[in-house]
């Protein structure tokens, strides 16, 4: 007979165990908790844990463990449940609901059904049971099989436990009534659980199937930029964990919960999510003159214009008495100076090289050098004023102009992040999107922050960032670079200010980028082997 403090004691592991089911994420350790709380408060020996299957057409083994026999099937640490243990349908053949067995009885009609002994109990097939005896050595005795209800009284599984064990004697008995009441609290509790991890599993499916979505757009508008989307959260996941594993250096006491690496995941598939008001024309610029097309194409037309002119020039002196030798050598000469021109701008349309100071004078030599008749008659340079400021961008394909709409897309991100109500456990996903164009010397935007006005997530994201940006081999303006120029670059980087030298550390040391590289980047860019 159980005293009023023991059954105070498990009333309190009912509680505790309670709020533990409620803060667990994992299904497979929720269910697996569930089962072994069950067999705790009531000194089972055994026990199984069904799930109702989506269709409701049958219940699922997902759990069994067994002390005696050391059985441990399923869950977060059991083995794979075996083929054996097969699904238990809820409905005959003919239709009948199936009660021959305890567990699919319990589950049909939502009651608890309390044995004491399986090879007496009339009205129950156990045969299955019986044979699990023969083959084990085990004697199956007490059964206790409860239903578990959600809040909305529907079932959606079965805690099935075996044999009572007396805490005493170690003798097995029956489960008590006070047993029975327990386990059907708890079940109640771990079905209430079960239910609303389920559901913010669904929530979150959703949610993410919304970011996809926002990538996809993104996407759509412009091929250079999905995978970005996609590539940046995986290797800042891959950073982070490198940087958990860090047992030395000042990052030895970086950890993440699940709720945080999940936090971290989200803020990488959205870091990016304002360039969906990006100008498609500025994020596909693959060269300097391009727009909704190249316009180095208008210009190789004055070229031509140019070379038709040359050759009327040198009729009109022939006509007028010149030797005709001298004129063809005058027009020969005037072909090969266009056409010098005519391949320098095409080279410095590509935006591939750094344009040095005597190129960019060059540009600007060129565009007064010829005279242009429009199509309304009237007489203008070369080139026209937005063609010359894009043909002399010292690097890349952007004006200042086009890059301030480039750069703005973190704010765009910002302004929509910040929009948003988020719950508690992904507040910091703004801060950590918003972070991976701030640099660590405080010269980045939009903010300009500096290191330690940073968390080390948005650090991360920054170099993620960075290093999918140089090795990224969709990109309209460049080739992937190999990993050996790229770790360069970021070294460089390093060096003056812009990301953070320990995480630069613990990527190089613990071959983060080989990782990465290995699902990324084509064979070619791999330049480095592991032991390098």
């Amino acid at each position: 007979m159980e005293t009023v403090d023991d059954l105070l004691i498990r009333f309190e592991q009912i509680n505790e165990i309670g709020v533990s089911l409620s803060d667990e994420r994992n299904i497979q350790r929720l269910l697996e908790n569930i089962l072994l709380a069950a067999k705790e408060i009531t000194h089972a020996d055994g026990g199984s844990l069904y799930r109702v299957s989506e269709d409701r057409k049958s219940l699922r083994f997902e759990i069994v463990r067994s002390a005696s026999l050391g059985m441990a099937y399923g869950g977060a640490t059991g083995a794979p449940v075996p083929e054996r243990l097969r699904d238990l349908p809820l409905s005959l053949a003919d239709g009948r609901v199936n009660d021959s067995l305890v567990a699919t009885y319990s589950a049909n009609h939502g009651q608890t059904v309390n044995i004491a002994d399986a090879y007496t109990e009339q009205g129950f097939d156990f045969s299955g049971t019986r044979e699990f005896d023969r083959v084990t050595g085990y004697r199956s005795r007490s059964f206790l099989t409860v239903p578990m209800k959600n809040h909305e009284s529907e079932v959606i599984g079965v805690l099935q436990l075996i044999n009572a064990i007396d805490g005493k004697t170690g003798d097995v008995g029956v489960f008590s009534e006070t047993d029975q009441r327990l386990t059907e609290s708890l079940a109640s509790q771990a079905a209430v659980a079960l239910t609303n991890r389920e559901l913010l599993g669904q929530f979150e499916t959703l949610f993410e199937s919304f970011v996809s979505l926002i990538n996809l757009a993104i996407d759509e508008k412009s091929p250079y930029t999905g995978g970005h989307c996609q590539r940046v959260p995986a290797l800042t996941m891959m950073l982070a964990e490198a940087a958990e594993a860090t047992a030395e250096g000042p990052l030895a006491g970086f950890r993440m919960t699940d709720t945080d690496r999940y936090e971290l995941k989200i803020a990488g598939l959205l870091h990016d999510c304002g360039k969906v008001a990006t100008p498609v024309h500025v994020v596909d610029k693959a060269t300097k003159l391009q727009t909704l097309y190249d316009r180095i194409d208008l210009i190789d037309t004055r070229f031509e214009i140019l070379k038709r002119d040359a050759e009327l020039a040198m009729l009109r002196s022939v006509a007028a008495g010149v030797d005709p030798q001298v004129a063809e050598r005058e027009r020969l000469a005037r072909l090969s100076a266009i056409e010098s021109d005519r391949e320098f701008l095409g080279r410095a349309n590509l935006g591939s090289e750094l344009m040095r100071a005597e190129d960019l004078g060059r540009v600007r030599r060129i565009s007064e050098a010829y005279r242009w008749v429009g199509p309304d008659g009237l007489e203008s340079d070369f080139l026209r004023d937005d063609e010359l400021e894009n043909l002399t961008i010292r690097t890349g394909t952007l004006t200042r102009s086009e890059r301030e709409t480039i750069n703005n897309h973190i704010v765009t991100t910002i302004k929509m992040l910040e929009s948003l109500p988020w719950p508690k456990h992904l507040r910091h996903v703004s801060e950590y999107a918003a972070g991976h164009h701030e640099r660590m010397d405080g010269k980045g935007y939009p903010k300009g922050l500096k290191r330690d006005e940073m968390s080390v997530q948005a650090r991360i994201m920054g170099i993620a960032d960075i290093f999918e940006a140089l090795t990224a081999r969709d990109r309209p303006y460049k080739p992937g670079m190999k990993l050996s120029q790229a770790l360069h670059i970021l070294r460089n980087l390093r060096d003056n200010g812009h990301i953070d030298p320990d995480l630069y550390d613990v990527f190089v040391k613990q071959k983060v980028y080989l990782k990465y590289a290995g699902k990324y980047l084509d064979p070619e860019q791999i330049d480095l082997s592991d032991a390098q």
